[in-house]
């Protein structure tokens, strides 16, 4: 069945195949916070976001990756998410130790960034309802310029045509189910959520 639904030998359809599950629980974990529900829960998703987007920062301004997908610097949204607080009096959150994703393992961050700019259409339609927008509070959430399907087909395509041998889209792999965990993580964190049980002994 999913030989059916991916051709594995695209590293996003690889990704996105080895990746679902604990893609399916970040999505979960982030919708049972109540992010939008107002502005106090939505400077909690600000402070995660920023943090996030404060990790990958740096792949989206890598040499080699702006060679093989021009503009990609241009995309990284962490000076978006700042501007973001700035406009609601969000103060950062303290945290140290944070991941710094390097060689094809940024590749699997980079991937899940890039991601959640396309799943974000349902969160920008979300974060309207408390009157806040692509000029005010939200401007991370916004589609890029191209629209969010066009942009993850063209990234999707640049990054599919980079050569990467077995060992390398494993840790592509690896990397991006670290995002997805890390992201728990902080979200649990900031939100003042408990561990679950499995990870709690």
């Amino acid at each position: 069945m999913q030989q059916r639904e991916y051709d594995l030998s695209l590293l996003t359809h690889q990704l996105k195949s080895e990746t679902t599950g604990t893609h399916d629980t970040v999505d979960n974990l982030v919708m049972s916070v109540n992010p939008f529900a107002n502005e106090e829960n939505y400077g909690k998703f600000l402070q995660l976001q920023e943090i996030f987007h404060k990790i990958v920062d740096s792949i989206y301004l890598r040499d080699d990756l702006n060679h093989a997908i021009p503009g990609l610097a241009s995309t990284a949204r962490h000076s978006a998410v700042l501007s973001d607080m700035a406009d609601l009096g969000v103060h950062q959150f303290p945290m140290e130790n944070l991941p710094e994703p390097k060689s094809e393992e940024a590749i699997g961050w980079l991937y899940c960034a890039e991601g959640s700019n396309l799943g974000a259409a349902f969160l920008y339609k979300e974060v309207n309802k408390i009157d806040l927008d692509n000029e005010r509070g939200a401007r991370h959430l916004a589609a890029h310029s191209d629209g969010r399907g066009k942009h993850w087909r063209n990234f999707s395509a640049q990054l599919n045509a980079i050569d990467f041998d077995i060992e390398a889209r494993k840790s592509a792999v690896k990397g991006a189910n670290e995002a997805f965990t890390c992201y728990k993580k902080l979200l649990r964190t900031i939100f003042e959520l408990p561990e679950p049980e499995e990870q709690a002994a």
